[in-house]
Order: C-alpha cells, then sequence, then structure tokens
C-alpha cells in the first residue's frame, strides 16, 4: 500500500473502494445489501487478465461489480442469482398446490429426469437463452420424445418467469417458441373410421377372450368417454328416464395403486352423453347381461 493510502494490486493497478485482495492471492468485492455484507471473488481483476494456471474460468471482480451494481440499480438482489434451477423448480412448484394427481407425477417426472442433467444444478443467473435452447435439443438428442421436451418445458419456462417477477432476474431464457428449437416428432393420431370401428368391434364380440369387454369397447366409442371415466361411473350417474349420462369425474390410479376420484381433465363436467334410441339395444343383446358387476339394460350409447 503506498503511503498515500492507494491500494495496489501485484500489477500496480488501484483497487476501487470495496475491493481487496486475498491472501491466497484472489480478488475480492465487498458490497451491502440490507444492510448485510456479501462478498464476490474472482482470479482476475480486469477482463484481459489471465487466468492462472489450473483456476476454473470465471468472470473477472469488475465484471462481477458490474452485474452487482445493475443488479442493484434495477432493485435487484444479487443473491438471488446465485440460486440454482433445482431450487429454483422446487420453489415454483412449491406454489403449485390444489393441482390434480396426474399433475403432481408429471412434476416429480421433470424432477427425476432433471436430476440426471448437469442443468439442473447450474445458478440461474448464468442461464443464458442459448443455454436453454441447447439444453432442450441435448434433451431430444438424447432419446427424448417431443412430448417430453415440451413437459419438461413446460415446468422451467414458469419457474424462471416467477424469478423474473419476483425481481431475481431481468429475463426468461425459456420464453422462446418451442417449434423453432426442437422438431416435433409428434405422429398425428387417426380416429378409426366407421368400417373399421365395426371391424374391430365384431372381432371383439365374437372373440372367445375378448368378448366379455365388449359392452366396455362399445360404449366408450359411441360416447368418446376416456377409459378413467368409464371406470369412474355409478349408478346415480346414469339417468334412464332421460338417457343421459353424467361425466363429472374419472377414477385414478396412484404409483402406489391407490384409487382416488378426480375431476375430469376439462374444467366442470362434459355435459352429458345422450343415449340415442336407435341404440337402445344392439343386435344379439341379453336383456340384463353383466359386464364387469353392471347390469347394461341400455348398454349402446349414441
Amino acid at each position: 500500500m503506498a503511503k498515500s493510502g492507494i491500494r495496489r494490486d501485484s500489477k500496480h493497478r488501484v483497487l476501487r473502494r470495496g475491493e481487496s485482495i486475498r491472501w491466497d492471492g484472489k480478488y475480492q468485492f465487498k458490497y451491502h445489501v440490507d444492510g448485510k455484507a456479501h462478498f464476490v471473488y474472482s482470479w482476475r481483476l480486469e477482463p484481459t487478465d489471465k487466468l492462472p494456471a489450473g483456476k476454473k474460468p470465471c468472470l473477472s471482480l469488475r465484471e462481477l461489480e458490474k452485474q452487482i451494481g445493475y443488479d442493484l440499480d434495477s432493485q435487484m438482489h444479487p443473491e438471488g442469482r446465485s440460486m440454482t434451477v433445482e431450487e429454483l423448480v422446487e420453489r415454483y412448484l412449491s406454489t403449485r398446490i390444489g393441482v390434480k394427481t396426474n399433475t403432481k407425477s408429471n412434476y416429480n417426472f421433470v424432477k427425476n429426469l432433471m436430476k440426471k442433467e448437469d442443468f439442473y444444478y447450474k445458478k440461474i443467473g448464468d442461464v443464458k437463452t442459448s443455454d436453454a435452447k441447447l439444453f432442450l435439443i441435448k434433451l431430444q438428442q438424447d432419446g427424448k420424445r417431443y412430448s417430453t421436451v415440451k413437459t419438461v418445458r413446460g415446468v422451467l419456462r414458469p419457474a424462471f418467469q416467477m424469478a423474473v417477477d419476483d425481481d431475481v432476474l431481468h429475463k426468461n431464457p425459456f420464453g422462446f417458441e418451442l417449434a423453432g428449437v426442437v422438431v416435433n416428432d409428434s405422429v398425428t393420431r387417426e380416429a378409426l373410421t366407421r368400417d373399421q370401428m365395426r371391424k374391430f368391434l365384431k372381432f371383439v364380440h365374437d372373440d372367445n377372450v375378448y368378448c366379455k369387454y365388449y359392452e366396455v369397447v362399445y360404449i366408450l366409442f359411441h360416447t368418446g368417454m376416456r377409459i378413467s371415466e368409464f371406470c369412474g361411473l355409478t349408478i346415480k350417474d346414469i339417468d334412464l328416464g332421460n338417457r343421459i349420462v353424467n361425466i363429472d369425474h374419472q377414477l385414478q390410479r396412484l404409483s402406489d395403486m391407490t384409487l382416488v376420484i378426480e375431476p375430469t381433465k376439462t374444467f366442470g363436467n362434459r355435459g352429458g352423453c345422450k343415449m340415442l334410441s336407435s341404440h337402445h339395444r344392439r343386435p344379439g343383446e341379453t336383456k340384463g347381461r353383466k359386464s364387469g358387476g353392471w347390469i347394461y339394460r341400455v348398454p349402446v350409447f349414441g
């Protein structure tokens, strides 16, 4: 240190207020947020300085100071940027209360998938838009389907948006359109033609093994019910007088084999399925025939 009180480093460069050099030669900058001291460190003072041999690449101290100053001027908390993607995802999911059982399972699926990725442990302040795009591209290159990549992005995008809304980040790195980054390899599902439906039903009806499922398959075909909605039907859901089936819940089986009743996928109920008079009884039906514990006197729905 010079007699004038000006502090310099080994290259005789003047150290600014808050800057100092640690015993190991590392540069240090001290600043305060809400009266509490915080520190950042770097092996380099300026961006042009060479990195000491064997040290990991890092921003220079002056670059870190500039970043901190910008954050403080923008009323952003610099410490929040050191949060990892994992911590951010957990924080975001903790706000998602009241979601359906299947949605919770999807969240767990995403977390288990992400735990195998280095990206999950990056600091959110270090994640740029290009990093986000490259991560999603990597998932697809690793064999993940487009729907899986979309599911992962469906968690990360709102999680990072929460960080933006909380004034932790300036920009959401996942705020781009997915279609322009990964290839949509989804296959469009085509509905069976009426002729294909008849042939399929005839096969089920005539087969010695599958004939017991004929009524179930027939009902699913003619109502458009999901199988979970069909399994959740009870006596009170069927109005034979007005020929209407009420569909406002479904039966779900959890991973631990627990059975639960959940609302249907769409809000409210999906309305009633009208039983048309032309479908009151299928050819060859035995009146009062049982299937899975149910008696279908009017098993066919239009």
